[in-house]
């Protein structure tokens, strides 16, 4: 049948609502299928783009130690969305070339023989005037990536502990009814029914496209209630600074933070977070400080730990907060300052974290006992988990042991 060029009027006879546009019908199956070509053409292109993300989400779980090794996410972080490098896809498209210029798809090539055209001449390469290949980038929300690094570790759903998990319900607008209010008018779905009822009973006149609903016909966003928890929490950083941590050391903690910061914010509501720094004595710092300070002094890691106890009793009691306690060194600690430390963490600060996380960065300066020392709180306390990093590659199995006791 050939298309049709008609205006359409939808409504219930309002005055003044009439919709003029250019639809093209085609026959799909039987009369009762007859639907525009325009909503046809739309399911296409959503599950193309529905398509096209499976495509990314499965790109970056395949290749996501790539992307925490080298902290790509993190420089390119918005407020809610992260844009991410995808080299692997490109876009396709046809180019002009050089005719009969050789090589692998003109003519003969030869085994191991480069798809790309060689340069003339010997020497330093030089510049070009042929466009090159550009990297697409996709846009993700935290929550995605939330789920992909959830999904790829098989990390468990984060239970907050005692009466902090208090569970409100969350309306969501993800269903239609027959009945509701008119400012909820679901537009597509009230002309569908319209169309089909006419169709159905014979009422409908293709040379005269006209859709009017019907009382019946009308259909409206509906909401379903979700449980959410209202709980909050806080996550307290600390990190050696003394002369035998290095900047390479201190990525490796910025972008296993990151990571960590991501699973923790998809289970609360609300997530603070307090940064400490500490050589041979320790102060609360901003988040730039904590990754930019320059390595000076000695260590005294109980320092650290005592100005992570009192923040907690003077600003996040443990009846209200979920309390996470993330500590990075290079395990150089100044001898006689070993017991404090254990008792300070045995006595006073376990008993009031979900988890305590001691991730040991190995630098070529540093001795590394005290992963020794903390390790031996490990029988006693199941909120304790010790972890080397011992590079960058190592960042995504350090994550893993972090956050796999769902704490």
């Amino acid at each position: 049948m050939a298309p049709i060029c008609a205006p359409v009027r939808v409504g219930s006879g309002h005055p003044g609502f009439l919709l003029t546009a250019f639809l093209g019908y085609d026959w799909i199956g039987s009369f009762r299928n007859f639907m525009p070509r325009g909503i046809i053409v739309g399911q296409k292109i959503e599950k193309d783009v529905q398509r096209f993300r499976k495509i990314v989400r499965g790109k970056i779980k395949s290749n996501l130690s790539k992307y925490i090794s080298r902290g790509e996410m993190i420089g390119k972080k918005g407020n809610d969305l992260v844009s991410i490098p995808m080299p692997q896809i490109n876009l396709p498209q046809f180019r002009y070339g050089q005719k009969g210029s050789g090589g692998v798809g003109v003519g003969d090539g030869q085994p191991g023989q480069p798809l790309s055209q060689p340069q003339d001449g010997d020497g330093d390469p030089q510049a070009g005037d042929q466009p090159g290949g550009h990297i697409l980038e996709v846009e993700m929300s935290l929550e995605e990536l939330a789920d992909i690094l959830g999904e790829e570790l098989a990390l468990p759903r984060i239970e907050p502990k005692g009466k902090k998990n208090v569970v409100t319900e969350k309306e969501r607008y993800s269903s239609i009814r027959s009945v509701g209010p008119e400012s909820l008018r679901h537009f597509k779905r009230t002309y569908k029914e319209a169309l089909k009822r006419q169709i159905s009973s014979g009422t409908y006149n293709p040379t005269r496209p006209l859709v009017v609903p019907e009382r019946e016909d009308k259909r409206y966003r509906s909401w379903k209630e979700f449980p959410r928890p209202e709980a909050v929490a806080c996550v307290i950083y600390m990190m050696d600074v003394s002369g035998s941590m290095t900047d390479e050391q201190k990525e490796i903690v910025r972008i296993e933070s990151f990571w960590i910061d991501t699973w923790i914010k998809a289970h609360y509501k609300g997530v603070d977070r307090v940064y400490i720094i500490h050589d041979a004595s320790a102060q609360e710092v901003d988040e730039h400080t904590f990754y930019h300070t320059r390595e000076s002094g000695g260590t005294k890691i109980s320092s650290a730990y005592e100005l992570c106890n009192r923040i907690i009793d003077t600003r996040y009691r443990p009846n209200d907060w979920n309390l996470y306690a993330f500590h990075f060194s290079d395990g150089d600690n100044w001898g006689d300052d070993v017991p404090k430390c254990l008792e300070l963490l045995a006595q006073q600060l376990l008993p009031k974290l979900n988890l305590f996380g001691y991730g040991q960065v190995e630098s070529p300066y540093g001795s590394g006992e005290f992963l020794e020392h903390i390790s031996e709180l490990l029988k006693d306390h199941k909120n304790v988990v010790v972890s080397r990093v011992p590079d960058r590659e190592a960042i995504l199995d350090s994550i893993k042991q972090f956050l796999s006791t769902g704490r």
